[in-house]
């Protein structure tokens, strides 16, 4: 199996109703519009407490182009999904009878857990609330599950590619032994733990994405790739820790979302499975900035000492997801990540240029 066109895919999703926990951020939002253009009925639930709007409109007070951006960013993911269809519910997935009910009206047949902290970084600052969004949710979704599994075919974890905590050669993938450290990854591995305890103990289809250093439209995480367009815009050095030379395995939204609706369309109902979801060639961040300075010739780069708490990455192998998904990412960073720049900075001239 690996070749299978997308149109093949979605119609295996066709009577489906797929629940995204979660899923007005980054990733929730690109895959609920892209489910919704393939005819699939779509609902998103979200607590709006992360990268919210109140969030956006007081914090970095003094920084007026980056709120006006955010803002901007966020309501126009509002306005996309209310186009396309989506359903969107204001729910604390912590509160087990909230999300009893949304369960009991929607009928979801796929469900995505996507509730957690975008940032390693700002896990680490709040630890408490990184683990509630992360777990606490997920143990409520998991009792739904559970209770109604012959209805649930699949529930998905996004997780993430820190699991593997440092990496001890090029590349890793899924029998790779997990090695996590810091709050966020752990957290994500004690959600793929509790998945797999589940599945075992009653039945429930599980499926587990690890994506890695994701970009695209709309994002307002500060990833790095978000960051240096912003700071190249704004004047600020773009900062090279170590000299720029660390690997990630750069991915773009298009691509994950497309590997993620072929897993739920895919995925046999009462089976247990762990895919990587990325490009499959790591790339180190002066490729990054290179492709900044094309477009903002001006920007600054600056060096300085490499993080001693951010793990050594590389490539995840991506032979699984080619295989059993039919997954071959499209999106190469000179492509990718030149058409996130371009977007980026025709938004920042409609948004701050003109209010400048």
């Amino acid at each position: 199996m690996t070749d299978i066109p997308f149109e093949t895919v979605v119609e295996k999703l066709a009577d489906g109703r797929v629940m995204l926990i979660g899923g007005a951020g980054f990733i929730g939002h690109n895959l609920a519009i892209k489910l919704r253009a393939s005819g699939v009925e779509t609902m998103v639930l979200d607590n709006m407490m992360v990268n919210s709007m109140v969030d956006n409109a007081f914090h970095d007070r003094g920084d007026l182009a980056k709120r006006k951006l955010n803002l901007h960013f966020l309501m126009t993911r509002f306005e996309m999904m209310r186009d396309a269809g989506v359903q969107l519910i204001n729910c604390d997935a912590r509160s087990y009878a909230d999300l009893a009910q949304t369960f009991d009206t929607f009928k979801p047949t796929k469900v995505v857990h996507l509730s957690a902290i975008a940032s390693a970084v700002e896990a680490r600052k709040n630890p408490g609330l990184c683990f509630d969004l992360q777990l606490s949710t997920l143990r409520n979704v998991l009792e739904l599950c559970r209770l109604s599994h012959q209805q649930v075919a699949t529930l998905m974890l996004l997780s993430s590619s820190t699991v593997y905590g440092d990496f001890e050669s090029d590349s890793v993938d899924e029998v790779t032994r997990p090695r996590p450290r810091g709050i966020y990854a752990n957290t994500k591995y004690m959600a793929e733990r509790l998945l797999r305890t589940y599945h075992h103990g009653d039945g429930i289809g599980t499926c587990i994405i690890r994506p890695s250093a994701l970009y695209g439209e709309r994002c307002v995480s500060r990833r790095v790739s978000q960051a240096f367009i912003e700071n190249a815009l704004a004047g600020r050095p773009l900062l090279l820790e170590g000299g720029g030379d660390g690997l990630l395995d750069f991915t773009y939204i298009e691509d994950l979302t497309d590997g993620m609706i072929r897993a739920l369309a895919l995925h046999e109902a009462g089976t247990s499975d762990t895919f990587n979801l990325t490009f499959g060639h790591a790339r180190t961040i002066v490729d990054l900035a290179a492709i900044v300075k094309e477009i903002v010739p001006n920007a600054i780069l600056e060096e300085r000492p490499r993080a001693a708490e951010k793990p050594i990455r590389g490539t995840l192998r991506m032979d699984k997801a080619r295989e059993r998904l039919g997954f071959n990412p499209s999106w190469p960073l000179e492509r990718g990540y030149r058409q996130y720049c371009e977007w980026y900075v025709g938004e920042w001239e409609k948004i701050v240029g003109a209010n400048a």
